[in-house]
């Protein structure tokens, strides 16, 4: 996919991991029915190995591509329907090794990674419920069952060694800058990306637009503005009040920030502001 960095999760995160200290660095994800669970135990095995304490593991059960790529990762195209399965074979991959275990994942045995579900739909609820895991919705594209799955992931949550309580992350598109008028306009270029979408176009950023009223149809906006309906824009102010309304309304322990912004130097300034206003 051109407009994603890199699908080598495991390598990327091995080069944030190398340039930090203490943040927690984790996956969000893997799509797991393009993996055998052994490989990634090993490739994850092999981060905590090298950054102790600093690994997290999400997983996901869509394969996130077409079927003539499903076939070059010569998976079978039927992978997700076992996908409750290997994540349960992972957990034990990753869990101490036992006397007479016949297939071992070095590194990563004892290692007891944390894992997370991810998840658009009620189905990613209702497994993360069931393992007693995590549960991550992504809720910055696809955010119509938001309530529903957490509702049905708190109701059915059964504790486990990983978590003895419900812990749910929300995604919010967060887009800030020195003003509300400079946030809009940073932001069209996420509008546009979720436009283009309904015409069938993938590609890179698109430079933001000082009128995106020019670009795209009624259509076009109906649908983006439905998907991108989880998302704060505007001045620190805005940020901090936005991002407070969000938490009141989910009731989740985290949010997980995307800013989507052409400028890379706007994005980091973006984050900036995020982190000043959270932490205010």
């Amino acid at each position: 996919m051109p407009g994603i960095a890199s699908a080598a999760t495991s390598v990327v995160m091995a080069y944030l991991a190398a340039g930090t200290r203490s943040i927690r660095i984790g996956a969000g994800g893997i799509m797991l029915p393009n993996h055998s669970p052994l490989v990634i135990a090993e490739q994850f095995g092999t981060l905590a190995s090298l950054y102790p304490g600093r690994i997290d593991l999400g997983l996901g059960r869509a394969p996130g591509t077409d079927q003539t790529t499903v076939r070059a990762l010569r998976r079978d195209p039927q992978s997700a329907e076992y996908f409750p399965d290997d994540v349960q074979e992972l957990q034990a991959l990753l869990a101490p090794v036992v006397a007479g275990q016949a297939v071992q994942a070095v590194p990563g045995g004892g290692t007891n990674i944390p894992l997370w579900i991810l998840g658009s739909s009620l189905y990613g609820a209702q497994l993360a419920a069931a393992l007693g895991l995590p549960y991550a919705f992504a809720s910055h594209f696809a955010p119509d069952a938001l309530h529903d799955a957490l509702a049905i992931y708190r109701a059915r949550f059964r504790p486990s060694v990983q978590c003895d309580r419900p812990y749910a992350m929300v995604g919010v598109n967060v887009v800030a800058a020195a003003t509300d008028a400079e946030a809009r306009r940073l932001f069209t270029t996420t509008q546009q990306s979720f436009a283009l979408l309904r015409r069938g176009e993938r590609g890179l950023q698109r430079p933001p637009l000082d009128d995106i009223e020019s670009f795209w149809s009624p259509a076009e906006k109906q649908l983006a503005t439905q998907m991108l309906a989880f998302s704060v824009v505007g001045s620190p102010d805005t940020v901090r009040a936005g991002i407070a309304r969000i938490q009141a309304d989910t009731r989740a322990e985290e949010l997980i920030v995307v800013s989507g912004i052409f400028d890379s130097a706007a994005r980091i300034r973006s984050y900036e502001i995020v982190a000043e206003a959270m932490s205010a």
